[in-house]
Formats: structure tokens, sequence, C-alpha cells
């Protein structure tokens, strides 16, 4: 799913499974679209310093990170680097190998790591989420009035999709690309992201959210707007913003 909406470059390793073991006490993993087996799922698949950072989470946490996790070193195999730690830095952000720039992301039932060479793109964000509405208040909290008008529009011409979730996974996807070349917060109110979607195939199509404070500087240019894509299927939306180099 989320590699539908990466450009070619960007290795991109996704797992879908449940939070809970089958009768063997095995997770439920789609080796098809992660590459990875069962066994891989497990608290055993962390380095030491990786364990030590959820070795008082919930079950459900530590499954999270570590299938994630699983995915991110898979994807960095495929871009012939050597798997190693996956390490939070400043706000959490993942700390890539040098050379590398990603995206990690997961939800109930999900998981997917995008990575790509930083000679190839400046940065990526990709964000996963349940296709449900957002609870009560949550929409007045993390868009702006000319959003909302938007998202009225979109759900009068595409009721079937749920746009306010839509919209929050993108504001995600745009924060992630973002961080990694500013090193500074952005507030939901701080990008204007409008939705629009392609005359064909699946629910899906393509995003582009206005920098409402100065954007980064990408080989010298001020970038006042990042461009993504979107798409809704199998229970899921996905998101992804990247910025490329020029």
């Amino acid at each position: 799913m989320i590699e539908e909406l990466l450009p070619d470059p960007v290795v991109a390793v996704e797992a879908y499974g449940t939070d809970e073991r089958d009768d063997a006490g095995l997770y439920s993993v789609d080796a098809g679209h992660a590459g990875l087996y069962p066994e891989e799922a497990g608290h055993a698949g962390l380095y030491p310093e990786e364990a030590a950072l959820v070795a008082h989470a919930v079950p459900k946490r530590r499954r999270e990170f570590t299938l994630v996790r699983a995915c991110a070193r898979r994807a960095m195999e495929k871009l012939g680097v050597p798997p190693q730690p996956l390490l939070p830095g400043e706000r959490g952000a993942p700390r890539w190998p040098a050379g590398l720039t990603g995206s990690m992301t997961h939800c109930d039932g999900y998981c997917a790591a995008a990575l790509v060479r930083a000679a190839d793109l400046a940065s990526l964000g990709i964000d996963a989420e349940p296709h449900g509405p957002l609870p009560e208040g949550v929409l007045e909290s993390v868009s702006l009035p000319g959003e909302r008008v938007r998202l009225r529009e979109l759900a009068g011409q595409h009721p079937a999709v749920h746009w306010d979730r839509l919209l929050f996974s993108a504001k995600e996807s745009v924060y992630k690309a973002w961080f990694p070349l500013t090193g500074k917060w952005l507030d939901f109110s701080e990008a204007d992201i409008a939705i629009h979607v392609d005359p064909e195939g699946p629910p899906g199509g393509t995003l582009r959210a206005e920098l409402l404070v100065p954007g980064p500087l990408v080989g010298g240019v001020r970038r006042g707007a990042f461009e993504g894509r979107w798409t809704v299927q199998g229970g899921l939306v996905a998101t992804s913003v990247t910025v490329p180099h020029a």
C-alpha cells in the first residue's frame, strides 16, 4: 500500500498483522508485503539498547515498536546498508544511518517503514491510520477553518471517505518530512493542506501543504509548500510527503 505513494528511489517495507497471537503463539504478519518471518516480530528482534526503551511498555507498544523496526531494517538491507539499532533522537524522530533518510508509521494491524538514500531525496514522511472518524472535537484542534470548509465539500462528493482522518494523517506526514529539515516543531495550524482526488482507481489522490511559517532551505531554496499523495484501502488511510532536492 505505502509503496504506491512513493517515488521509485524509496524502498518501502510494510507488514500487516494483528495485536494478538494465533494458536501457535506467533504474530499474524503478511510476509508477502514485508518479507518478514513471524518470529521476527518477537521482542527478541530488538537490539539491547532498543529493548531497554520499551522494557516497561505495555505488550502492544512493544510489538509495534519491534515490528516497525524489523520493517526498517529490511529496508536498510534492500539499500545495501547493514541492519543496525534505530534509536529515537530529538522529539522522538528516528536517528537514521548516515546517508539515509526515512520515516516509520504504525497503527493497529499495520506497520511500515520507508527509506531512501539522502542523495535522492531531501526528506520524506509517511503515516497510516485506521480509516474511521476522528474522536469528537479533535478535528477542530488540528485543522484550519479553510481546511474544514474543503473537507465538507469533499464529504459531499465522496461520503465514503473519512476526510477528517485523512487530513490528520496528512498533517502527520507533513510534520515527519518537516522536522528533519528544520529541527523545529510545526503546529497543526502552521500548514494549510488541500486534498485532491484522483479521477480513477481506488480512493486516492494528491495533497499539497502550504507552509504558513518560513519553510526549510533545501538546496539553497526556501520551500513554501510540500507535496504528497494519499490512499484509502484495506480499512486504512495512508499518506506520504516527499521533499526533493530541487
